[in-house]
């Protein structure tokens, strides 16, 4: 998957918007690539711009290439976008309450897109999900297929999310917060399984994510969003070892410390936090979208927008140098 400066705009009460600006993304075959950031910093419209799913209207990709195994899927039929998703790109949405359907078992739910996509009978079908459950850790497989979703708790719904997304065996998986609202065993439990199905199946990862402890333990490459925009990238260790903009660091910064305590006190030190809130898109001015919550921003900051610049790995900061 690719994209190559990627515009999307969405009309509002304010007038038209844009959400995305300029993104221009990678993703390798058989990597996890990490995208970071606050909420409303525009990650899980890009992963519904991957998916071929912004609302028209609002929503418009006004600009830029995707482009995925080769082939210009910007402006793709709906058709051909339905052969796309499920079969050769699946996501794992935030939260498997409202994206699973309460009235029909999970065995069902999962089957469909089997046959929608292969050519099988019910039957076979039956045992693939047997067996896809089976692969995502369920217990008593053939029982849980029976199930409904509000018979399941929330790290088993998970799990048959992550099942019914690789049950084409896709080339590309969106994972968008998959460990949302789960306490951190089960959180590590979906990570220990991403991982093991992406070594099985070679499978290409996306991870949404706004938490950089998931980035340090499950990305190969990292950009940072910031109000539509990505404002640094690299591989996972240029970003956590060196950051260049203040975003990042602050993000970074925000990770508490098992026991790490004040010099002076035996008290713990209060969580370091970033200031003030992302700014609504409408209100964006010509200048860096980051100054008013940055202590490094000036006259320059607020007035120029930084490009896009390579100083060691790329950054967007007019004060990346100093902070190197």
């Amino acid at each position: 998957m690719s994209l190559s400066d990627l515009r999307v705009e969405f009309d509002t009460r304010h007038g038209r918007v844009t959400a995305l600006s300029g993104i221009s993304l990678d993703v390798l075959p058989g990597e996890t690539l990490g995208i970071v950031g606050e909420s409303g910093c525009g990650k899980s419209i890009t992963a519904l711009a991957m998916m071929g799913l912004i609302p028209n209207p609002p929503g418009h990709v006004t600009g830029g290439v995707i482009e995925f195994d080769g082939e210009d899927i910007t402006h793709a039929s709906n058709r051909r976008l339905r052969q796309l998703r499920g079969r050769d790109i699946a996501m794992i949405f935030q939260e498997p309450m409202t994206s699973l359907n309460p009235v029909f078992t999970v065995g069902d739910q999962i089957a469909e897109a089997i046959l929608l996509h292969q050519d099988m009978s019910r039957a076979e079908a039956d045992r693939q999900v047997v067996e896809l459950l089976e692969t995502v850790g369920i217990p008593e497989p053939e029982a849980r297929a029976k199930s409904y979703p509000h018979q399941l708790s929330g790290g088993m719904r998970q799990r048959v999310m992550i099942a019914m997304a690789i049950s084409c065996r896709p080339k590309l998986l969106i994972a968008d917060e998959p460990t949302t609202a789960l306490d951190v065993t089960v959180q590590a439990q979906i990570f220990d399984l991403m991982r093991d199905i992406q070594a099985k199946f070679g499978v290409a990862i996306v991870l949404i994510t706004h938490d950089m402890g998931a980035i340090a333990e499950m990305t190969d490459r990292v950009a940072v969003m910031y109000a539509g925009r990505v404002i640094e990238q690299g591989t996972s260790d240029q970003i956590l070892d060196n950051p260049l903009h203040p975003y990042t660091r602050g993000l970074i910064g925000c990770i508490p410390v098992l026991g790490r305590a004040a010099a002076s006190t035996d008290r713990l030190p209060p969580l370091a936090e970033i200031p003030g809130v992302v700014p609504p898109l409408h209100l964006l001015g010509d200048g860096c979208a980051f100054a008013e919550r940055c202590a490094l921003a000036d006259d320059h900051c607020r007035s120029v927008r930084p490009p896009l610049d390579d100083k060691g790995h790329p950054v967007a900061c007019h004060h990346a140098g100093e902070i190197a």
